[in-house]
């Protein structure tokens, strides 16, 4: 019997707990039968892409568990020790199979920056097409909090977008999202599929609390609302279900599906929401915020109310309305100081006020993603 399958290009990312197990150390037969999975989609032509958690607690069982600090250098050194081991595992798992792996690691600076966003691109596409399955990591052993992604759900958005993937499968060690904690509340339902992701959604995201990982369901929500927005649909499953993998490519009920937006981002723009955090806020008025979201206009100067924040030319900020409503994300002709002497004015007097000007808008309708 032939199987119907939804998705062709798959980003999979794989939670510490559900390679653990939630002990201590990895549990081998799980992650056999994930990989099971993964080569019978990959056999029957999909295209699969693994964003692996885990190094530093494979690196804290290595060394026999040693009492240390939380310090950044510490889990540094836990990921350099575990990061191997896990790559070591992953080869051989998939070796069963008669599959490569390629390893990519990653930090946000590698798609901050338009020439690195594209040559990662580049590098995950070529593996894809030599029919290599990439096991994506956080670079953990040299990244500084300034280049963090901060935790593999959002790491595995950015491989989404980086991808142009169709779907983003991110397992846990919860079934889903839930009306309320399943742990301490019993009349907790299941949420099987959500539109949008507002703050009343984001109240119900809890905290991890295995010990082990670093994001809760507030990170997957992020996660998630990011790749939809880059058109990829996404999943939070279970990765202790049955024939879970499978499952979600074949389209059937599980967990909590997240559908991409209508209208994807055009591949600029998913540089641009997938790149630099941003660097501050414009909070602008209404006659511009009509003009951004009714008229796909681009921002005047004129329309600035407060610029909040240090940035530069060239960064990217959040374009806030008049009741502080996150509207937009753009990328900035002009730096926080000339934009304090700018705001308000029309754009013909742009160049009386600095003495040069880098034309008339402030962010280009080409370089704005409305939220």
């Amino acid at each position: 019997m032939t199987l119907f399958f939804m998705y062709q290009r798959i980003v999979i990312k794989f939670g510490t707990s559900v390679l653990t197990g939630g002990t201590p150390q990895l549990d081998k037969p799980h992650m056999v039968e994930l990989v099971r999975q993964c080569a019978a989609l990959h056999q029957a032509g999909k295209e699969i892409i693994i964003c692996s958690s885990g190094a530093i607690a494979v690196g804290r069982a290595r060394l026999n568990f040693p009492q240390l600090l939380p310090t950044l250098s510490n889990k540094q050194m836990l990921a350099a020790v575990g990061q191997s081991r896990l790559m070591q595992m992953w080869e051989r798992f998939f070796e069963i199979y008669s599959l490569h792996v390629g390893q990519l690691l990653l930090t946000r600076s590698d798609v901050e920056h338009r020439g690195r966003f594209l040559n990662a691109r580049d590098a995950l596409n070529a593996l894809l097409e030599h029919h290599i399955i990439p096991v994506i990591n956080e670079n953990d052993a040299v990244t500084t909090e300034e280049i963090k992604v901060g935790d593999n759900d959002n790491l595995s958005a950015l491989v989404s977008i980086l991808a142009e993937a169709d779907l983003l499968l991110i397992l846990t060690d919860q079934p889903g999202l839930f009306t309320a904690d399943p742990r301490n509340n019993p009349d907790a339902q299941l949420i099987p599929e959500v539109h949008t992701i507002d703050e009343t959604l984001r109240k119900l995201a809890g905290v991890s609390v295995s010990g082990l990982g670093v994001g809760g369901m507030a990170t997957k929500l992020q996660a998630a609302d990011a790749a939809r927005r880059a058109g990829t649909d996404v999943i939070i499953a279970a990765g202790q279900a049955p024939n879970v993998i499978t499952a979600a490519v074949q389209g059937k009920a599980l967990g909590t599906r997240f559908p991409a937006l209508d209208t994807p981002l055009i591949n600029r723009k998913r540089w641009i929401f997938a790149g630099k955090k941003p660097a501050g806020n414009l909070l602008i008025d209404a006659g511009a915020a009509r003009a951004l979201c009714d008229n796909g206009r681009s921002l005047l100067p004129a329309g600035i109310v407060t610029v909040e924040g240090y940035f530069k030319r060239g960064d990217t900020v959040i374009i806030l309305g008049p009741g502080r409503q996150e509207l937009a994300r753009g990328i900035v002709r002009y730096g926080s100081e000339d934009l304090n002497k700018i705001s308000g004015c029309h754009s013909d007097e742009i160049e009386a006020r600095l003495g040069y000007a880098y034309g008339s808008v402030v962010v280009h309708r080409d370089d704005l993603i409305l939220m």
